[in-house]
């Protein structure tokens, strides 16, 4: 899908200049342009709710300085083997029953490898699938005929988060390159996936760093379908974990900007939820916000129950979002070969 095509409105041509004048505008004239694009793109009611999965804990190799999953940190995190599939099932059954209508599975896999436990991962593909949820899936590095087994199974989006600026990411991560990042997402995109990507604010970046991840995300052609904006819960163990604290206005601010940039995608409220205040989250949905993580955990983050969700949206008028038939969902095309991969 080219949203360019579908959508002339859109741009793929923003510069870091002009994001952040977006960020740095006062706060409520920012909401309510944000607001305005908001209205035209999507309905303004419904909020996607989105359950997360932990299919495979810790032991990751990496060295992302924000991950209590990373083996190398002394987090109190034990690597646990894959999940069985019929438990995963259950987790997206039950997570429907609750209300959610996408259900994504996270592996602390630096990268999938061919074999037994990939090959049950698309078995936990197809059997999501058959559920009539949206499945999607963030399993590390990926290559495009991985890409490929994924999307027959019946997989919609994989994610694959930038985390921050390019200038910033060293600062952040060694063990890959922001290059590394960027080839997964395409590997997906041309697989015909849709894309879930997006960053952590907190991390030490400057404002600066913000408009730029922003600006690369906003950039991609089509944009991703889905933008977790995700606020760093500082882990113990973890480089990260003395970061200074932010304002929750700066989750407001990167929501506003990334509706405004991304008119068409789904912004997601992510990780870090538990830190904002009420008035934070309320002012993150009125500027564009529309999709939220639901269930008492993120991998290994807590986050707000479903009985804390249910009635801060019953307050605000909110109700889940539906998803949509399988023919409808963006991304839907014609199955790729290998050999066009």
């Amino acid at each position: 899908m080219n949203q360019s095509t579908d959508l002339p409105d859109l741009r793929h041509d923003w510069t870091a200049d002009e994001i952040e004048a977006l960020l740095t505008m006062p706060l409520l004239p920012l909401v309510d342009r944000a607001r305005d694009v908001h209205r035209i793109h999507h309905d303004p009611t419904r909020v996607q709710l989105a359950t997360l999965a932990n299919i495979k804990r810790g032991g990751c190799p990496e060295d992302c300085g924000y991950c209590p999953q990373a083996a190398r940190y002394a987090t109190g995190v034990k690597g646990e083997p894959l999940a069985p599939v019929d438990e995963v099932v259950e987790a997206a059954k039950a997570a429907k029953a609750a209300g959610a209508s996408r259900f994504c599975m996270g592996a602390a896999w630096r990268q999938v490898r061919d074999g037994p436990q990939f090959d049950r991962v698309v078995e936990m593909v197809r059997e999501v699938d058959a559920l009539g949820m949206e499945v999607c899936v963030t399993l590390g590095m990926l290559k495009p005929e991985q890409a490929i087994r994924l999307r027959e199974a019946g997989l919609h989006a994989y994610n694959h988060n930038l985390d921050t600026s390019r200038e910033h990411y060293a600062n952040i991560i060694s063990t890959r390159t922001y290059d590394d990042r960027l080839h997964t997402i395409g590997a997906a995109r041309q697989a015909g996936l849709t894309v879930c990507s997006g960053g952590i604010v907190g991390m030490g970046e400057t404002l600066r760093d913000r408009a730029s991840l922003l600006a690369t995300l906003a950039n991609l052609d089509p944009h991703p379908e889905s933008v977790p904006v995700n606020q760093l819960v500082r882990a113990p163990g973890t480089p990260l974990e003395q970061a200074d604290a932010i304002d929750p206005m700066d989750i407001v601010r990167m929501v506003a900007a990334a509706r405004i940039t991304m008119p068409a995608s789904m912004v997601r409220l992510a990780a870090g939820r538990m830190q904002l205040p009420r008035e934070a989250k309320i002012l993150a949905f009125q500027a564009g916000a529309n999709s939220i993580f639901y269930g008492e955990a993120l991998l290994t983050t807590p986050n707000p129950t479903v009985d804390e969700d249910r009635a801060l949206m019953a307050s605000l008028g909110l109700k889940p979002l539906e998803v949509a038939p399988r023919q409808a969902r963006p991304g839907a095309c014609a199955t790729l070969t290998a050999a066009d991969a």
